[in-house]
């Protein structure tokens, strides 16, 4: 490159290099770590089978107050979910700004399905303020060694965007999700290989000058030791965390949840605690989900655990991160995961429910943000 010509990538590399430096936060920036929720955008596409699909297991009476703030139920008592639109997502930003989040971090799909609208429209708002995203991506939606998915491809090039989340030394935040010895195997020739698919990634992003991706690996806890430091990831952490056997209310859920903290620390990494904002899968087991194939009608709908009170998620929050805090400066991660924004029918929310519950967020938002007096943004959507 010289100071008279630039290449494409030179181009590129000047595009994303600025934005890394205008969004790196140095640590002694931030009072606590960074507060993400999953957002699992199922909700928004009329028409397509996974809307339709949660659209029917919300549709009993019982189930119904967990439908999100903007679906409307007919005379006949069923649910209907609009079509996302700008003046919506802009509303959730608000949502979310006002609760205390830093960022979504959006459920990874391909271009091409519906549920990629959401994301489309948030990086289109102008009233995004300081939230931030990132990718939590699926190991299997990575494709395989001989042929690695273009969601890869894609996410290289988004980590150049403003709001792409960023940590100490700019560092673009990616979750790399449901990783299992078995898929590692079948996909990638086992966890060597693997790990070396984990580092030409990495590598493809410092050539593009989006930085060194700080790589969170996802996994169920009690397989934090044998995997983490063997893929090369830099912190360890779970989807969610929860006892698909047992039942109870909030209190066990959250002593489950924090011994699930304690097993991915055994992988001698940073670890970004989960906090989850319930665990009741009832609705996904009275009308099972065409996507979960192993679940069979009414199998296992006596395991579920009761919502929390808006304290109790709170409180969580505060656990969380403490937990970080005690962690050796060494070993100190950079952020939290509440599962989730938006996984209604399987119990973790904190988007306003219907017709317009905003106690979860208000709860945060005087946990986090206690000096600011801000009344919460309501539900209704603009135009």
């Amino acid at each position: 490159m010289t100071s008279v010509r630039l290449t494409r990538r030179g181009v590129l590399r000047l595009v994303a290099g600025a934005a890394v430096a205008a969004h790196a936060r140095p640590a002694a920036a931030r009072a606590r770590a960074l507060l993400g929720a999953l957002r699992w955008d199922a909700w928004y596409a009329p028409g397509s089978s996974v809307t339709a699909a949660v659209e029917r297991s919300l549709t009993p009476p019982r189930y119904q107050p967990r439908l999100p703030f903007f679906a409307s139920v007919d005379e006949a008592g069923r649910p209907h979910l609009p079509a996302i639109s700008q003046p919506l997502m802009d509303l959730e930003i608000a949502q979310a700004l006002y609760a205390g989040l830093d960022y979504w971090a959006f459920v990874a799909y391909p271009a091409s399905d519906p549920m990629t609208r959401p994301l489309d429209l948030f990086l289109s708002s102008t009233r995004r303020g300081p939230l931030r995203f990132c990718m939590f991506t699926g190991l299997d939606a990575w494709g395989t060694a001989a042929q690695p998915s273009p969601l890869i491809e894609a996410h290289l090039k988004l980590m150049a965007h403003e709001a792409w989340q960023r940590v100490e030394g700019g560092r673009p935040l990616y979750f790399l999700g449901f990783v299992t010895e078995q898929l590692a195997r079948e996909r990638w020739g086992g966890l060597d290989g693997l790990r070396d698919g984990i580092a030409r990634f990495r590598a493809r992003a410092r050539e593009a000058g989006a930085g060194d991706p700080y790589i969170v690996a996802a996994v169920l806890p009690r397989t934090a030791v044998t995997l983490h430091r063997q893929i090369g990831a830099d912190a360890a952490s779970a989807y969610s965390i929860a006892d698909g056997r047992a039942t109870g209310d909030f209190a066990t859920l959250a002593r489950i949840v924090e011994a699930g903290w304690q097993s991915l620390a055994g992988s001698g990494l940073p670890v970004v605690p989960t906090v989850m904002a319930g665990w009741d899968r009832r609705p996904r087991v009275e009308a099972p989900v065409p996507w979960e194939k192993s679940q069979r009608l009414g199998a296992g709908l006596e395991y579920f655990f009761e919502g929390p009170s808006p304290t109790q998620l709170s409180d969580q929050v505060e656990r969380a991160f403490a937990f970080v805090d005690q962690e050796p400066q060494g070993r100190r991660a950079p952020a939290v995961l509440v599962y989730a924004w938006n996984e209604n029918d399987e119990g973790g929310w904190l988007v306003p429910t219907r017709p317009c519950d905003q106690a979860r967020l208000q709860a945060l938002h005087r946990t986090l943000k206690p000096a600011d007096a801000a009344n919460p943004p309501g539900c209704a959507v603009g135009r």
